[in-house]
């Protein structure tokens, strides 16, 4: 069993790289990958610790894409970091995550939540990416909100009054980057986008065309139904399957690692193979192409 999206304290988990890598031995996993948020500072201290296991990994993170009226996720592994014209796009995410975290609190002081930047520091640290559910965490100890998910349903979801947009990639760049800095990019979480399956298939098959390699089609809580929808996904566009959790720890109550909520998931062990074999491959041909 394996878990390829996981999430530490170089982003919004609340477990350090060393702490998640424990984790997923505990949960007998044969291989795991941290998938950070726009960014994988995390992942050498995660990459020793989990092969200090016994655990296989390979480095990832993942994307925020823009896309209207839709959220849509794009995970990326096995690139090469150092890969300038990637940083910098990643460099521009970031600084607008920091531009929204800012306008968002402005929105809270006006409704009479009084949350500060080092609150919200308190919660996140001085690593990695600062992010929404740093501020709910901030709301919860300072009584505004009973836990995150109640924080996140008063104030900072979509259509909340402290809610605010902020820059994501397109797409065809984050693909585009990341297959030029030598790596592969999976689609996480379908169903989260909330497109309807037609408009999922559309949309898959226009990712597929900009050089999509993999769809995440185990993830926690998806119904055998929605699964094998994106199986056929996959075939129709030549897509291998991946998997994983969305392990955050605290700041995702009751989701565990490799196993999902109420053990309802199972990632083989072949999606993992299939996305080493890929970024083998993606590898090799950036080596080829910058000689």
């Amino acid at each position: 069993m394996v878990d390829l999206h996981l999430h530490s304290t170089f982003s919004d988990g609340t477990l350090t790289p060393e702490a998640l890598a424990e984790a997923c031995s505990e949960a007998k996993l044969t291989a795991a990958v941290l998938t950070d948020h726009d960014n994988s500072e995390g992942y050498e201290r995660f990459s020793e610790a989990a092969k200090a296991r016994g655990i296989h990994t390979l480095r990832g993170m993942e994307i925020s894409a823009e896309v209207p009226k839709h959220t849509v996720h794009l995970l990326a592994y096995g690139f090469d970091p150092a890969y300038a014209p990637l940083e910098e796009e990643l460099q521009r995410i970031r600084k607008g995550r920091l531009a929204r975290n800012a306008e968002v609190l402005s929105r809270l002081s006006l409704i009479g939540c009084r949350i500060t930047p080092e609150d919200v520091m308190r919660e996140s640290g001085d690593v990695g990416v600062t992010a929404r559910p740093h501020i709910a965490a901030a709301l919860v100890r300072k009584g505004y909100a009973r836990d995150i998910r109640d924080a996140f349903w008063r104030y900072l979801r979509r259509g909340a009054p402290a809610y605010a947009e902020r820059y994501r990639s397109p797409p065809a760049v984050c693909i585009r980057l990341v297959r030029e800095a030598g790596g592969v990019v999976v689609m996480a979480h379908p169903y989260q986008t909330e497109f309807t399956r037609e408009e999922l298939r559309e949309f898959v098959a226009g990712l597929a065309s900009e050089g999509l390699s993999g769809i995440e089609v185990h993830y926690t809580n998806y119904r055998e139904s929605q699964r094998d929808f994106l199986l056929q996904l996959a075939k129709e566009n030549s897509l291998f399957a991946t998997g994983g959790s969305d392990f955050h720890g605290e700041n995702k109550p009751n989701l565990f690692v490799g196993t999902g909520i109420d053990g309802n998931l199972m990632v083989p062990d072949s999606c993992y193979e299939s996305l080493e074999a890929a970024c083998a491959k993606a590898a090799a041909d950036h080596s080829v192409s910058t000689h």
